[in-house]
């Protein structure tokens, strides 16, 4: 789960990084699968859910140029610092 709070000025062009680096990943071999949202009252404010086949597919995902391309382009929008939580499925 990544959470995405960028400058209020600044979320059209952040919703383009992020919808970039959505069709990016989705193209990964191990992504099963990725989900953007964007808060209703607060445009400005994402949310991704993203799930990985493995352990190896996230490291691989981790390590791809263009989630370090986001990371970079995306920096310069956020209004808080970058969130990335990951979790696990319960069963």
């Amino acid at each position: 789960m990544i959470h995405v709070d960028a400058l209020p000025n600044d979320a059209p062009g952040a919703t383009k990084i992020i919808q970039q680096y959505a069709a990016d990943t989705r193209k990964e071999k191990g992504a099963v699968r990725i989900e953007v949202y964007a808060q209703i009252d607060r445009p400005n404010h994402f949310s991704m859910v993203e799930v990985w086949q493995d352990q190896n597919a996230f490291d691989a995902h981790e390590a791809a140029a263009h989630t370090k391309q986001f990371r970079e382009q995306i920096q310069p929008t956020l209004g808080s610092p970058f969130d990335e939580r990951l979790h696990k499925m319960l069963e």
